[in-house]
């Protein structure tokens, strides 16, 4: 406990650091999807955008929310952030739905490395807008603690 307050800005640039990696990798990999749906299983285009999509989560989305979660969890024991107010539970409820998504995700990457097509571009289209409006209210909620 005491290392973390005696780092606790360094371990607040690395909880955004993390939360902003995370969050590229969220708004990107749904669009990679949108493109991925329209071409034929088995196609070179295909075949690349799997290694595309794999590479991004195992990479970067992956190991960016395991770290996000971590410091983050480290930050809200050290400021005692879970008796702050109701902004930091709405916060918290988000960001386990951001983590929902981030697992529908995972099954999506397994699904196209399978050739499977179980939705069209709409849908992939659709979801990719739900990372950023889960973001920008949880950036609100993290600023202006509005209650």
């Amino acid at each position: 406990m005491d290392f973390i307050r005696n780092n606790y800005d360094l371990i607040k640039a690395l909880h955004i650091i993390a939360v902003t990696t995370w969050m590229a990798g969220m708004f990107y990999l749904p669009r990679l999807f949108v493109y991925h749906v329209g071409k034929a299983p088995g196609s070179d285009a295909s075949e690349t955008f799997k290694v595309m999509e794999r590479r991004l989560l195992k990479a970067i989305i992956n190991p960016s929310m395991i770290v996000t979660w971590i410091l983050g969890l480290c930050l809200a024991v050290a400021t005692e952030a879970w008796g702050s107010g109701g902004w930091f539970h709405a916060k918290f409820l988000l960001v386990v739905i951001m983590s929902g998504i981030h697992g529908m995700l995972v099954g999506q990457v397994r699904r196209f490395g399978r050739d499977e097509r179980p939705h069209g571009s709409r849908f992939y289209r659709i979801l990719n807008e739900v990372p950023t409006v889960l973001f920008i209210v949880i950036v609100l909620l993290v600023v202006l603690k509005p209650f």
